[in-house]
């Protein structure tokens, strides 16, 4: 026996007919049961019973409860079918009704000072911000938050912009409440037009009026290797960029800066670094008596102590014996935030901050020009030197020796002067040091001349001689300059300049603190001729120069110098 049934589906919309087969039951003769195939599955069973009298069939139809879904409506304006909503209308004819974004400027302009690269935050503020950065977008939203007071901001961010086209384009996100409590959210581009503008501060500068504080940092010595040093620590860790002006006059530089704060920031910088005292002053430049301001130039005077490296020195007797009773006359080795000194005689070394000299102040006996050229006829390395009581710390890259030079200018004559040296490491014979001739020079010290003649020394040597010229071509490194107003390098400032660099080249802790470049465009020369002997820089303690057109090549460096 085969029946068909048909029934509607509610999920499709579809009338299906489907095929439904009748069996015996196995416990009821005349009982039969139906099973609907065609399905992916066994959905409703139906049930009937055959009696004997012709009656028609009873047929029980059991189905599972049915699913209730939500309908659609049609849009009040355009009529498409869409799920119902307070507004009762589509998304793109509530847009084209609604705009959320009303009010909301979509070009705003953006101050922006070309001296100092800040932007202005109203209403007098000037901030540093890069491209794209947090700041910058902090920036431009605090711009319209005035006009978002009645949306909801939910995400911005920025587009790409060409860096040169003074346009900042910033994309907006935000949300409201419309038409009976419908939520819109609305995507919108605002552009950030560049205008150039002057702060307050370039304003000062150009006027000629810009400095509120300076600091004078002064040294009364002929030479100016403690100014070169201190160029390139400022350098290095980038004090000189807050200075408005440095300008560069006899003995010494000074700094000029916009706040007092910066200018107490470099003095305290000086005093961490060199050994000095500082003095302050002002000078006051106007007074307002309705609100009782007043408005004063600061003046902050460094003096550093008056001794560089390789001078000769004569500490008092005091100095000495505190220092652990070494010699009177003693070589200066370096000079950072104390002053480094070597006893030729013993080797002994010592340090004298700049508190201990200004109570036990000693001066420089020789300038560099007075140094002589001595050429060295014999050596003796002295070994196993006994020191007295109370001896201080012997430095132990030093080697002691006695040697036996001639002047260069005296070679035709017989006379040889004997003394003690610290530079035992690097002499030999036949090699030429430089050094200070105390026997036949008149020097005027309260402490030299009231020493035991006996116990001057005839000779001080202070550094061994290379030849200049073949140091010059082999150096393939530089060091940075700030930018300071100068007349010019006079002839003797560059003498000093390369004594500097020479010092460099020798001191590997005086080089410790200095950022040294490689230069690119200088090839060192080598040939057999040259010193063997003479020291140098390995590339190892060399960093690369930074240029534009390493970074973007040779069309981003025009580019960005325009």
């Amino acid at each position: 026996m085969q029946l068909h049934s048909g029934k509607r589906e509610e999920r499709t919309g579809s009338f299906c007919y489907q095929e439904v087969l009748c069996r015996h039951h196995p416990a009821h003769p005349f009982q039969f049961v139906l099973e609907e195939r065609g399905g992916s599955q066994r959905v409703d069973e139906l049930t009937f019973f055959l009696t004997a009298t012709p009656k028609p069939f009873i047929m029980e139809y059991m189905q599972a409860p049915a699913t209730s879904s939500q309908g659609n409506i049609l849009c009040c304006t355009c009529g498409i079918p869409i799920p119902p909503n307070p507004a009762n209308m589509c998304v793109s004819c509530l847009r084209t009704t609604v705009d959320i974004s009303e009010g909301i400027p979509k070009q705003v302009n953006l101050n922006f000072c070309k001296q100092c690269e800040r932007y202005l935050q109203p209403p007098a503020s000037w901030v540093q911000c890069a491209l794209e950065s947090r700041e910058l977008l902090a920036l431009c939203l605090k711009k319209l938050k005035g006009n978002m007071t009645k949306v909801r901001l939910i995400d911005a961010g920025f587009l790409w912009t060409e860096p040169h086209s003074k346009r900042i384009k910033l994309k907006v996100t935000i949300q409201k409440e419309v038409m009976n409590g419908a939520i819109l959210q609305q995507v919108f581009v605002v552009e950030f037009v560049i205008q150039g503008q002057m702060c307050d501060d370039c304003h000062r500068v150009e006027a000629k009026d810009f400095w509120n504080s300076v600091v004078q940092v002064r040294q009364k010595t002929s030479h100016k290797k403690t100014f070169y040093y201190l160029e390139q620590l400022i350098l290095k860790h980038k004090l000189h960029q807050n200075a408005l002006n440095i300008k560069e006059i006899h003995e010494g530089i000074d700094f000029y800066y916009a706040t007092k704060q910066h200018a107490q920031k470099m003095v305290d910088f000086l005093q961490c670094t060199v050994p000095c005292r500082s003095k302050t002053s002002q000078r006051l430049i106007s007074h307002d008596i309705h609100s009782n301001t007043f408005n004063y130039k600061s003046t902050y005077s460094i003096e550093i102590v008056p001794v560089c490296k390789d001078n000769v020195v004569c500490l008092s007797p005091r100095l000495a014996q505190s220092l652990g009773n070494m010699g009177q006359v003693c070589v200066c080795a370096r000079v950072t935030s104390t002053i480094h000194l070597i006893d030729p005689n013993t080797l002994q070394i010592a340090e004298v901050d700049g508190g201990t000299y200004w109570r036990n102040p000693f001066n420089s006996l020789v300038s560099p020009r007075q140094l002589e050229e001595f050429i060295v006829m014999d050596t003796d390395i002295i070994r196993n030197q006994k020191l007295g009581a109370g001896a201080g710390i012997r430095s132990n890259k030093h080697t002691l020796a006695e040697v036996w030079v001639q002047k260069t200018s005296e070679m035709d004559t017989a006379q040889q002067y004997h003394c003690r040296t610290h530079l035992g490491h690097l002499l030999n014979i036949g090699d030429l040091v430089q050094g200070f001739d105390f026997a036949n020079s008149n020097v005027n010290d309260e402490f030299l001349n009231k020493m035991n003649p006996s116990h001057i020394p005839d000779v001080v040597l202070i550094k061994k001689s290379y030849n200049r010229s073949k140091r010059v071509k082999r150096r393939n490194w530089k060091l940075k300059e700030m930018d300071k107003d100068r007349e010019g390098m006079a002839p003797e400032d560059e003498r000093q300049y390369q004594d500097f660099l020479e010092d460099l080249e020798e001191d590997e802790a005086l080089r410790k603190n200095v950022n040294i470049f490689r230069d690119a465009s200088k090839i060192p020369v080598e040939s057999d001729t040259d010193d063997e002997g003479a020291p140098r820089i390995s590339l190892m303690e060399m960093l690369e120069d930074l240029s534009l057109t390493d970074a973007t090549g040779g069309v981003g460096a025009d580019m960005l110098t325009e």
